[in-house]
């Protein structure tokens, strides 16, 4: 797509993108790969986070693919927040080029590149590729949701997913968790619902996994970033589930300076969503 994307990206203009930006994805999932981690460079940011030379290699891939994709939408990116002009009231891209850097610093492989168009404060369509896995999710609300299992250079296989139903009256939850982060309010959380199977996951991969149905709710009921939530958040809603606050009211992305989502839970079936 060469010309200018207009400002403000319906469901159309984003159909016609999801193609381009999964080839992004896949690119900058591949330079990813491509570093050798025993013996990469780790840097501290500001906030205390590390950042290497994988993160800054797809934020490059990304960065520039974008700027040749849609000049005219805006884009956010983790490691390039300096640039940022808040509030967004229009569309923009928001971007997490390695979520999960503590996961690929620590030789596993639950990290992802987390790529979203937001419109109007709410994520329209989201990316989330998995690279050392060989799996991407994507979505585009009201759409529908697909997963793309990615081998060794061969075209895609393209499924469509969808969240499950959440389990019967007596029947155990199946609750994705953080290995990195752990917090009490979420552990209250999901003790409330008795018996709750724990799956241990890393990175949006757990976004992912709402999507495709193989667990059924995804809470974090303590402070993240918005790159870490939208893409994820956008596969989810197309998937047929719902995000929300523990108050059962919806997310808005774009308008806080800090970029801080103090709370979330990715529900598979709205219907069990707090009102």
């Amino acid at each position: 797509m060469n010309e200018a994307c207009p400002p403000l990206i319906d469901g159309n203009a984003a159909a016609a993108l999801i193609e381009p930006l999964t080839e992004l994805v896949i690119r900058a999932g591949e330079a990813i790969l491509a570093v050798n981690r025993s013996a990469m460079k780790v840097e501290g940011k500001s906030d205390g986070s590390p950042v290497t030379e994988a993160d800054l290699a797809a934020d490059r891939i990304i960065g520039e693919g974008l700027a040749r994709l849609a000049p005219n939408v805006p884009s956010l990116s983790e490691e390039r927040t300096h640039q940022a002009r808040p509030p967004y009231r229009d569309s923009f891209f928001l971007i997490d080029p390695l979520d999960g850097t503590k996961e690929f610093i620590a030789g596993r492989n639950e990290f992802t590149v987390n790529l979203a168009l937001v419109t109007e404060g709410t994520p329209l369509l989201g990316i989330v590729g998995a690279p050392a896995l060989g799996v991407i999710w994507r979505g585009i609300v009201g759409r529908g949701a697909e997963r793309l299992i990615v081998r060794d250079g061969a075209p895609p296989v393209v499924e469509p997913i969808r969240t499950r139903l959440h389990p019967p009256l007596g029947q155990p939850w199946t609750v994705a968790v953080s290995r990195s982060h752990a917090d009490a309010r979420t552990k209250a959380f999901i003790a409330d619902r008795g018996g709750a199977v724990r799956a241990e996951l890393g990175s949006a991969v757990k976004f992912g996994r709402v999507a495709e149905g193989k667990v059924d709710i995804y809470p974090r009921l303590a402070p993240t970033s918005e790159w870490d939530v939208a893409a994820g958040h956008a596969v989810v809603t197309a998937a047929g589930g719902k995000i929300t606050d523990s108050r059962g009211a919806a997310l808005r992305f774009g308008q806080r300076d800090d970029f801080i989502v103090p709370e979330f839970i990715a529900w598979g079936d709205p219907a069990a969503a707090r009102g």
